[in-house]
């Protein structure tokens, strides 16, 4: 088995523990498909074997958990230790696309990278702790947008219990379009910006 197969198994056997514990690891930055998990814990909610509301409060508690623990370490260990482990890992890239979006969206950016681009909600964490964004601002966005992940997810794998891997694929594509997008988006917001005092000043003279 691969390690995705090792990680649901243990979660069979284990349940919310795993749950928990791997939600925390991959918010504070270590990749997983945790949306795979949480799709199947719905389908095990829907079968029976689980309590809906015992899978969204772990979920929701290891993701909001995680979150934090990355920005702490972004926001205190300041940007030496970011561009280092950056580098270390080649995350520098996305590091610096998150940090664009959290300048751009403030709050919106922390809110939407828990549930609707979630590729980029470690990064979006890491930034807000270099950019010192205020911590209850972030920790209200937060547990908005983890609660909102965390069941929507789950609700997803209660509806289409018999087709959890089809789900959580589709999803994971998905996220990468809606990131495709929403970079265009700023880099050519960002070309409009650059581009239209040069056009202005051409024609003034």
């Amino acid at each position: 088995m691969n390690l995705t197969d090792q990680v649901l198994a243990a979660f069979l056997v284990y349940g919310l523990p795993v749950l928990f514990g791997v939600i925390l690891i991959c918010s504070v930055g270590i990749p997983f498909p945790i949306s795979l998990m949480l799709v199947a814990a719905g389908s095990f909610v829907e079968q029976g074997e689980m309590k809906l509301w015992q899978v969204v409060a772990a979920g929701s508690v290891g993701a909001v958990l995680g979150d934090q623990i990355a920005y702490g370490l972004s926001r205190w260990g300041g940007r030496g230790l970011v561009d280092r482990l950056g580098r270390r890992i080649g995350v520098e890239n996305k590091i610096k696309e998150a940090e664009a979006l959290t300048k751009r969206w403030s709050g919106a950016g922390i809110f939407f990278s828990r549930w609707l681009i979630t590729a980029f909600g470690p990064w979006v964490n890491v930034a807000s702790g270099i950019a010192r964004y205020p911590w209850r601002r972030f920790l209200l966005w937060d547990v908005l947008g983890e609660i909102l992940w965390v069941a929507l997810y789950v609700g997803i794998g209660y509806a289409f219990s018999n087709r959890v891997q089809y789900i959580a694929e589709i999803l994971g594509n998905l996220s990468w379009v809606i990131v495709g997008m929403i970079l265009a988006l700023i880099l050519g917001w960002q070309l409009v910006r650059y581009v239209r005092p040069k056009a202005k000043a051409a024609h003034a003279k």
